[in-house]
């Protein structure tokens, strides 16, 4: 799949399962670390693992394995890193904590009208 394959299908499935503010950053021009970022609120940590589970399954039935997963504290974000697409998926609390929409605000915002 291409990144941004990885992209539409991540997102398609963070809507699906009701990902609240989800923001995806073309970030190819600022950084080596990846394409795209994908950052998106979960209401508490069992949302949190529901769609990160619902992520990682839908991507695996179309060949795409996560390179790397990581959570943070609890489940209050977790990180799934498929090397061209991070996708980073945080509680309310800890998104305002990393404000990354505000570290990574250099970056192209991606609507996501253009991504159905």
């Amino acid at each position: 799949m291409t990144p941004m394959e990885i992209v539409k299908a991540a997102v398609a499935v963070l809507d699906e399962k009701q990902a609240r503010d989800i923001q995806v950053l073309q970030i190819e021009e600022l950084t080596t670390l990846a394409d795209y970022f994908i950052i998106c609120t979960g209401t508490s940590n069992t949302h949190i693992r529901t769609l990160t589970e619902h992520v990682d399954h839908v991507l695996e039935e179309q060949g795409v394995t996560a390179h790397h997963t990581e959570g943070h504290r609890g489940g209050s974000w977790v990180l799934m890193d498929y090397l061209s697409v991070v996708i980073h998926v945080f509680t309310e609390d800890a998104r305002k904590f990393y404000q990354l929409d505000r570290v990574w605000a250099d970056a192209k915002p991606i609507s996501l009208d253009n991504l159905k």
